[in-house]
């Protein structure tokens, strides 16, 4: 008897499709020019030195080509993007003071839950803007800062302007040009020497206007002999029309701190996530990364490593869904240039219904890095003859006193292993769910409570309706 399976064009994301009515307070036109910059900054009441910034990123911008190597960006016209929506609301550090339409979503989404019970500070950025913040007062009392960008940018200045996209420079590439150009809302942290934040910090994006884009920036400080955990979700409805993320995250890790960023992606399918995130790790400091990619229509997301100081280490942990209508360009860049230094990159990939999972990374030693150790493991598991997967693995060595070790897998899910747990009773359905979720518990277990829930979910979801 001949197999049929059911495809699904859209999955029914349950809470993360809720939308609310398209208010705000202000928004900018359409589209990219030198008035609406300054239009941007003067809405914000910025510094002289911020708006010629973004000014002069905007030139970069416009000076650089769309990027052809990765994914096709053709369908992205800045044209018909909003850079700019401020919400109708005030920042608080009260959820009473949010309006209620926002803070139902924030409370479908389970943010205020977390809080309650296993966070120690949360940022809520909706649109453009904060609408919520709050830390413990016995961080507070240690001295560190969590506060969201645009307070930071007036109350810390002199940090600010010291560190504010000088990891990521806006010609780095284009859209960290127009970063630089539009930036709004995102995280400031700041970690005193030897503060030990044991507790996470949380901060949500979550983008509801339509046609618009979302340009957060985060910048963490974790100083000597310090420690923090921060995690990032991000997430939109679905709309008929383009919508762009090219958020940007600068992290600087001194001498023995360390820092894990955590991050869940579930982006709806008209987004383009443009997404940058690099790290600086100083003598003995350590930076773990936890990143989850699922939604968007197109990623271009690479979290970067730049091994600093002798001694430090970075290590990747990631995994990514990619489904119909998806392109999903993910990976890893490490950068080793100090002796002794240590990463490990552990990839996982999964592809269904036609989705595209690529997977590219680059490991870099550089002359003086002698005596590093480096792991790198990329598997990718493909569902159906109709899905892709590539790996693109770039390794640049100048040095040959290292220890380097590399491995690929690309594969199918198994007939025999899905043959041998039907013959134990259990549907063919929850027996290709049981494999996924066996091919990326390596990643659940590393991830905060509520997102591997989440991860688990999403896998139940993305299969539902794939088989039968």
């Amino acid at each position: 008897m001949e197999r049929r399976k059911t495809y699904i064009e859209d999955v029914d994301r349950g809470i993360y499709d809720i939308k609310n009515k398209f208010t705000y307070r202000y928004k900018s036109d359409k589209g990219l020019t030198p008035e609406i910059i300054i239009e941007i900054s003067k809405e914000k009441d910025e510094p002289k030195w911020m708006t010629d910034f973004r000014l002069k990123s905007l030139e970069i911008y416009s000076s650089k080509p769309v990027p052809t190597w990765g994914a096709d960006l053709s369908g992205l016209d800045m044209d018909n993007i909003i850079t700019y929506v401020r919400p109708d609301a005030d920042m608080g550090d009260s959820w009473d003071d949010v309006p209620e339409d926002i803070k139902k979503t924030f409370e479908l989404l389970g943010i205020p839950q977390a809080e309650r019970e296993s966070l120690a500070g949360v940022g809520a950025q909706y649109d453009s803007e904060i609408v919520y913040h709050n830390i413990k007062q016995e961080l507070v009392d240690q001295g560190v800062i969590y506060t969201d960008m645009e307070t930071a940018l007036h109350q810390y200045e002199d940090i600010v302007r010291e560190h504010f996209m000088q990891l990521i420079p806006p010609n780095d590439h284009k859209f960290a040009a127009l970063h630089g150009a539009v930036w709004s809302g995102g995280s400031f942290v700041y970690v005193p020497e030897g503060v030990n934040v044991d507790i996470p910090l949380q901060s949500y994006f979550r983008l509801n206007a339509p046609g618009a884009g979302q340009f957060e920036h985060t910048l963490i400080i974790v100083e000597k002999g310090a420690n923090l955990h921060f995690i990032e979700g991000c997430s939109a409805p679905q709309y008929r029309v383009t919508n762009l993320h090219a958020g940007c995250v600068e992290l600087y890790v001194r001498e023995n701190a360390r820092l894990r960023y955590s991050t869940i992606e579930n982006w709806s399918r008209n987004m383009y996530n443009l997404n940058t995130k690099r790290a600086i790790v100083d003598k003995n400091g350590t930076i773990e990364w936890i990143s989850g990619s699922f939604g968007s229509k197109v990623t271009m997301l690479y979290p970067m490593s730049i091994l600093k100081g002798e001694g430090a280490k970075s290590e990747f942990t990631g995994v990514t869904f990619a489904s119909t209508g998806q392109y999903l360009d993910t990976g890893t860049k490490v950068v080793h240039a100090a002796p002794h230094t240590i990463s490990s990159i552990n990839s996982k990939s999964i592809s269904k219904n036609g989705g595209h999972a690529f997977y590219r990374g680059l490991l870099k030693v550089t002359p003086d890095a002698y005596g590093c150790k480096s792991t790198v493991s990329c598997e990718s598991l493909m569902l159906d003859n109709e899905s892709a997967s590539d790996t693109v693995p770039v390794i640049k060595l100048d040095n040959d006193n290292i220890d380097i070790g590399h491995e690929a897998k690309i594969g199918r899910i198994s007939d025999e292993a899905i043959f041998y747990l039907m013959s134990r009773g259990i549907n063919e359905e929850e027996a290709k769910a049981m494999i996924v979720r066996g091919f990326v518990e390596p990643i659940t277990k590393e991830l905060p409570l509520e997102y591997a829930v989440e991860l688990n979910n999403l896998i139940n979801i993305e299969l539902e309706g794939s088989i039968g």
